[in-house]
């Protein structure tokens, strides 16, 4: 409170002047910034979801974004496949996981966010009552939101898209009475059972045409016409998108005058051994023909696509299955969901394991012309420059560093061959050795048959040629010529190339693979027994387009406690594709070595083994 002071109280020189002087004016306006104002504020991967009353969302699988789209709405939405919200979601009397369908997150800053419920409470008329509802997809039109999603298993059988609509970005929905695409066969495998009809994406075209993309890697990835409504789709327009067997979670985005289309490839949910990662390819035309950077179609048998995000070493394996935004400064954002490897599950429960993905965000950055994550540095797990997400004039601190490529440094000469003498240098040695008339030396190279064998988890019947590996850092090279088909089915596995080996349980491996009808580039890692109940041992991640000649590196780096092998694939020796990067031990005694195995009747011709110190 103020004390009120009378003038009778007050001395003659205590009384305030009869003219006080006037006060200063205030200072003036800073004048307005030249340009954005930079937004101060930071986030660290997995993105904070918090539960209001207490707890967070500990998992959100194939994240789907949008912005308010009403008048006064300004946060952005989230949208989750139905999973347990966090390891405490429980029914305290059976002890099972609860199951949200198709939890809704909101943000002001797209760095904090708030649980808001659920969308549906129940799959639709025209689902199994206990179907589970994947991958939604969220975009507005017709002064609605349209919230599509998979419905994993219907009254009809098989998957289908269905879709809910509302006015308002968190319901109520209301769900349409028939799915948007009904469940049919694959395209590639008549009689064999419905496609696995998964994932919808919506795209509006520049003209204000609307198309549906969806599909997995039963039956590939499809588009179809969307009705003006967006309630169905035009059957008669569908056009495959990707081959089968290689790509699912189709995401697309306009960047200049081509279509972009994001797709991820591999095991989306292998524990720590994950190796789902995101490529991509682009076109005109927003039904394709999408092409990587190197040409090649990713309808082609020996499947195109350019990486984009995948594995880099650190904590997070398998991130894939993203959507993708424009903040209000005009950089591109990723969101996808990814497995943190030293935490991979929720909690045990009765029944099986399940899944712990959280959502990640990282910088979409375009260089010369193709989308990267980060530069190329892939999934970040420190500190980083928020997005421009609230007000207009605003600009993140991001700014781009550029990843640096393994490259070989000087050739180690004792631990390289080029099969130009008469038998092999010294260094080789076999374990199993194969019959000799299954390889031999001819014309510089090194031919060796490809056996009905196998270098998988127990089965460790394959023949290895092997040397012993440097101790430090290093970088292996080899050209791979391979007399597989260009075309069809199915040579299912059959494959040669490199491997690092520690022992029969632990290694990694870089080959071409042959896998129904794709021909494609796959990075393996396994490891040894004794890992918890119910992990896996084996784990793929997906390469560059292959070809009947490949060149093939793997790089290790010594990083901490750890070992880091990152493998790297070419078609013409100068442009190297990166396949990702899995972390190991292999130890000292680990070795370099090839394989051509898990089916007969097919030749691999190694031209080269080179072994470099690796280029600082």
């Amino acid at each position: 409170m103020l004390a009120v002071l009378s003038a009778t109280a007050c001395s003659d020189k205590e009384k305030p002047p009869e003219n006080p002087p006037e006060e200063p004016p205030p200072p003036p306006p800073p004048p307005p910034p030249d340009g954005p104002v930079l937004v101060t504020k930071s986030f660290t991967n997995p993105l904070r979801v918090s539960i209001p009353g207490g707890g967070s969302v500990e998992t959100c699988a194939d994240p789907a974004v949008i912005r308010g789209q009403k008048p006064g709405d300004t946060a952005w939405y989230m949208y989750c496949t139905s999973d347990p919200l966090n390891d405490q979601d429980k029914d305290p009397g059976t002890g099972h996981y609860r199951r949200h369908l198709l939890p809704m997150l909101r943000s002001t800053d797209l760095v904090s966010w708030t649980y808001v419920g659920d969308a549906l409470t129940a799959p639709p008329s025209w689902a199994r009552p206990d179907s589970g509802l994947w991958a939604p997809e969220i975009v507005f039109f017709g002064n609605q939101y349209h919230l599509y999603y998979t419905v994993v298993d219907t009254v009809a059988g098989g998957s289908a898209i269905g879709v809910a609509t509302s006015t308002s970005p968190t319901g109520p929905w209301t769900q349409a009475d028939k799915a948007t695409v009904e469940p049919h066969e694959a395209p590639c495998c008549s009689g064999n059972g419905p496609r696995w009809t998964f994932d919808p994406e919506v795209l509006i075209a520049a003209d204000g045409s609307k198309y549906i993309y969806y599909g997995s890697y039963f039956g590939g990835i499809s588009a179809r016409k969307l009705s003006e409504d967006g309630l169905t789709s035009d059957v008669a327009s569908q056009v495959q998108i990707t081959i089968p067997n290689r790509y699912e979670a189709a995401s697309l985005m306009k960047h200049g005058d081509d279509y972009y289309l994001f797709v991820s490839a591999s095991n989306c949910c292998n524990g720590p051994l994950s190796g789902y990662s995101v490529f991509a390819g682009r076109s005109r035309n927003p039904l394709g023909p999408f092409v990587d950077r190197e040409g090649t179609p990713l309808t082609d048998s020996r499947v195109g696509g350019t990486p984009v995000l995948g594995l880099n070493g650190n904590r997070w394996v398998g991130p894939g299955h993203n959507t993708l935004l424009t903040d209000l400064g005009g950089q591109d954002w990723i969101l996808y969901h990814a497995m943190d490897r030293a935490s991979p599950y929720m909690a045990p429960s009765p029944g099986a394991l399940i899944s712990k993905r959280p959502v990640l965000m990282d910088a979409l950055d375009w260089v010369d012309g193709w989308p990267v994550t980060r530069g190329g540095q892939g999934a970040s797990d420190t500190e980083q420059p928020a997005p421009a997400a609230e007000a207009q004039n605003t600009k993140s601190r991001y700014t781009m560093v550029l990843a640096k490529q393994d490259e070989p440094g000087a050739l180690i000469p004792s631990a390289s061959d080029e099969f130009n003498d008469p038998a092999l240098g010294a260094q080789w040695s076999w374990v199993r050795p194969p019959p000799s008339t299954e390889f031999g030396l001819e014309s510089g190279s090194f031919r060796f048959n490809t056996q009905a064998a196998d270098l998988y988890v127990d089965d460790d019947t394959a023949a290895i040629l092997w040397q012993q590996a440097p101790t430090g850092d290093y970088l292996v090279e080899t050209k791979l010529t391979m007399n597989l088909p260009a075309t069809g089915c199915c040579q299912n596995y059959v494959q040669a190339g490199l491997v690092l080996h520690g022992d029969e349980d632990n290694y990694v491996k870089l080959v071409q693979l042959s896998y129904w009808d794709t021909r494609q580039v796959a990075f393996a890692k396994e490891v040894g027994p004794g890992v918890p109940a119910g992990y896996p041992r084996y784990g793929e991640t997906a390469g560059g387009p292959a070809d009947e000649t490949l060149w093939l590196r793997i790089a290790r780096r010594i990083v901490g406690q750890e070992e880091h092998f990152t493998a790297y694939s070419s078609r013409d020796g100068g442009y190297w594709s990166r396949a990702g990067t899995w972390t190991h031990n292999l130890g000292t005694g680990a070795r370099i070595g090839l394989v051509s195995q898990s089916g007969s009747g097919f030749v691999a011709t190694f031209d080269y083994v080179r072994v470099h110190e690796l280029k600082d």
